[in-house]
C-alpha cells in the first residue's frame, strides 16, 4: 500500500493548548523572541528538536516499572548492558544522562581539560554541544564535508559523507595534532544527511593509516542503517542490526544520546574498546555523574533504554519514522518551499535564505523564519545557521525535528499549512539582532529584537 501507517495504536493522549496569533505574538515578545525561552505550554506543535520528545512504548513503561534503584549492580543495569553489547559489540559500556555528558568524558580523557589548545578534531559536520565541549577544552574544530553536502538544493544519497580527500590532507600535515577523528551518523548539522557504510569504511582505513582513533557521534544509527539499506548497492537484503553492527565494528569509541534512537526521554551511552581510555573514563563517570552502573540515571530510565535500543532497530518503525519524515518534505517541495534534499532521518530542514531573500545572513534569515512559522501557527523549530553555527555556517536553515512516535498525519499536515501560509507573506518578516548572548551555545539563550 502507499499508505504507510503507524506501527503502533495511541493509549494515552497529551491535550496541546491552543492560541491565537495575538498571544502568540506576545509570547514571541515576552521571550525576547528565542522560540528556546517559550513555554512548552504556548507551543502547539513542538518541533524544535526530536532529542528527547518523543514517546515511549508499552514495553517501555512496564520496563520502568521494574527498575531496580540499588546504587551499585542493578538488575537493570546489567539487562541494560547485555542489550548494549549485542547491539554495538562493545565491552566497555558506560551510562551516562545524555549525549553531552558523553561528549564531556570523551573530550575530558582523549584531550584533556583545558589541554586542546594547538589540537585539531576533524569531523564530518560537528553539531552544536559536540563542538562546543571540544571547542571548552581548548581545541579547534573543523567540517570535512563534501561539496554536495554543502548544498541543499543537490540530490544525493549520501550527503553526510566526509571529504576522505581532505581528511587525508588534513592527517598528512597536521597528524600530531588530531587525537582522534570524528564522524556524526546520520549528520545533524546538514539536514540529517545520512553516511554511507562504504565511507565509513573508507575514513576507517585512512585512520588506520595514520593510527588515528575513529569516534562515532551515532545518535542517530539506526536511521542511518535504514539508509544504508535503502540506498546503498549491496546492503538491500541486510538485516538492520547486522548494518548497524558492522558501523559499531568499524569504530574505536562512540558517543549515543539515547534520547534520539535510544527512544527514550533521558539517557546516553559512552563506548570504548581501548582499556585505559575506559578505565580513565569510568573515573571520571564516578566522580562527576555517578556509580559506574548506572551513570547519573536511575534505574527505571536504564531500563527503558534497554528496551528502547531494541525497538529501533524494527523495520517496521524505521520504515514508518522516515517515511512520515519524507511526506512532509513532498509535500513543502510542492508547495515551492526550498529544502535540504533529499529528506532527512529525522526532521526536514527548510532553506531559509531562500524563504527570505530579503534579511542578510547577518540579519539571521533562520531566526527570522522560525519566529515567523511560530507567531503564524504556534509552531517551534529550531534555527540551524548563523545564530547556532557562527563562523561554522554551511546553511542558513530551520529545522523541523520530528520526535518519535508523538504527532499523527493530520498534524504534519497543519504543519505544512502553517509554512505555506508563513511562505505567501515571507516579504513580511523582520531580520533580528542579538541584543545579549552568552560565550558559547549562544542560540540557547540569546535575547533578539526585530530590525526595523
Amino acid at each position: 500500500m502507499k499508505t504507510i501507517i503507524e506501527p503502533f495504536r495511541i493509549k494515552s493522549v497529551e491535550p496541546i493548548h491552543l492560541t491565537t496569533r495575538p498571544q502568540r505574538t506576545e509570547f514571541l515578545r515576552e521571550a525576547h523572541y528565542n522560540l528556546f525561552a517559550i513555554p512548552s505550554e504556548r507551543v502547539m506543535i513542538d518541533l524544535l528538536t526530536d532529542s528527547g520528545t518523543g514517546a515511549m512504548s508499552s514495553e517501555q513503561w512496564a520496563g520502568i516499572m521494574r527498575g531496580d534503584e540499588s546504587y551499585a549492580g542493578a538488575p537493570s543495569w546489567f539487562r541494560f548492558r547485555d542489550v548494549i553489547r549485542r547491539v554495538t559489540g562493545f565491552g566497555h559500556i558506560l551510562p551516562t544522562h545524555q549525549g553531552r555528558a558523553s561528549e564531556r568524558l570523551l573530550v575530558e580523557v582523549m584531550i584533556g581539560s583545558n589541554a586542546g589548545h594547538g589540537k585539531i578534531v576533524p569531523n564530518n559536520a560537528h553539531f552544536d554541544t559536540t563542538r562546543a565541549n571540544i571547542e571548552h577544552s581548548g581545541a579547534e574544530t573543523i567540517d570535512l564535508l563534501t561539496p554536495e553536502g554543502r548544498d541543499p538544493a543537490t540530490e544525493a544519497p549520501f550527503k553526510g559523507n566526509m571529504d576522505l580527500e581532505a581528511l587525508e590532507q588534513l592527517l598528512s600535515t597536521r597528524a600530531d595534532d588530531v587525537p582522534f577523528v570524528m564522524l556524526t551518523v546520520t549528520c545533524n548539522s546538514i539536514g540529517g544527511q545520512p553516511v554511507s557504510l562504504d565511507n565509513i569504511r573508507a575514513v576507517r582505513a585512512v585512520c588506520d593509516r595514520f593510527h588515528k582513533p575513529l569516534i562515532l557521534d551515532a545518535c542517530r544509527f539506526a536511521e542511518n542503517a535504514w539508509f544504508i539499506k535503502q540506498r546503498e548497492a549491496g546492503q538491500a537484503d541486510r538485516p538492520i542490526p547486522e548494518i548497524v553492527r558492522e558501523m559499531f565494528d568499524l569504530c574505536d569509541g562512540a558517543t549515543i544520546s539515547a534520547k534520539k534512537d535510544g527512544l527514550v526521554n533521558i539517557g546516553g551511552v559512552l563506548l570504548f574498546r581501548d582499556d585505559a581510555l575506559a578505565e580513565k573514563a569510568g573515573t571520571l563517570l564516578i566522580l562527576t555523574e555517578g556509580f559506574a552502573t548506572y551513570g547519573g540515571l536511575a534505574g527505571r530510565d536504564l531500563e527503558a533504554m534497554a528496551v528502547g535500543f531494541q525497538e529501533v532497530l524494527r523495520e517496521d518503525y524505521l520504515r514508518y519514522r522516515i517515511r512520515s519524515t519524507e511526506y512532509l518534505g513532498e509535500q513543502l517541495t510542492k508547495a515551492g518551499v526550498s529544502i535540504v534534499r533529499p529528506a532527512g532521518g529525522h526532521a526536514i530542514y527548510i532553506d531559509a535564505a531562500d524563504f527570505c531573500p530579503h534579511i542578510p545572513n547577518k540579519q539571521f534569515p533562520g531566526q527570522a523564519l522560525a519566529c515567523g512559522l511560530y507567531e503564524t501557527g504556534g509552531i517551534r523549530s529550531c534555527e540551524i545557521g548563523s545564530v547556532m553555527m557562527g563562523e561554522h555556517t554551511h546553511m542558513e536553515l530551520v529545522r523541523l525535528a520530528i520526535p518519535r512516535r508523538t504527532y499523527t498525519q493530520s498534524h504534519i499536515d497543519y504543519v505544512i499549512e502553517v509554512i505555506i501560509e508563513t511562505k505567501a507573506n515571507a516579504a513580511d518578516l523582520p531580520g533580528y539582532r542579538i541584543i545579549e548572548q552568552p560565550p558559547s551555545l549562544r542560540h540557547f539563550t540569546a535575547k533578539f529584537e526585530p530590525v526595523a
